[in-house]
């Protein structure tokens, strides 16, 4: 997945250069540096890609979770999220966004249907409250 905010935000970025952000799925748990294959992956639909590349900012799963422990094993999900995990996060119910405390919801990449940028999790965590509250 690529990104370039820096579009968007000028403010980013020293004036004309860019910002590129890339980011790829590897197995939990990985420190393979896939920097090599994403380059070479770019530069396959944008040739001389790599000859504009000032600096780099590269970080692999262990240091994703030692940045934050949430990222179980580098996974900005909070870990797997299967059938077994989607009734039993955050306690065993038949609503991940509910927690045990009285009014608290859960609308996290953790909850389904997964991180992304859809905001699917807020959404169903929305329909939820709105459903308790009637």
């Amino acid at each position: 997945m690529l990104a370039q905010q820096s579009l968007f935000d000028a403010d980013r970025v020293p004036k004309g250069k860019q910002v590129l952000w890339g980011y790829c799925h590897v197995p939990n748990g990985s420190t393979v540096d896939m920097t090599n294959a994403v380059e070479q992956q770019i530069e396959r639909f944008a040739p001389g890609f790599r000859d504009t590349i000032i600096d780099r900012h590269i970080i692999n799963t262990a240091q994703f979770e030692a940045y934050n422990p949430n990222y179980i094993g580098g996974d900005i999900n909070g870990g797997v999220l299967d059938l077994a995990q989607l009734y039993s996060r955050p306690i065993l119910s038949v609503s991940p966004y509910r927690t045990p405390a009285n009014g608290i919801y859960i609308c996290s990449a953790s909850t389904p249907p997964g991180g992304g940028v859809h905001g699917m999790c807020g959404f169903h965590a929305a329909n939820a409250v709105l459903k308790d509250i009637k």
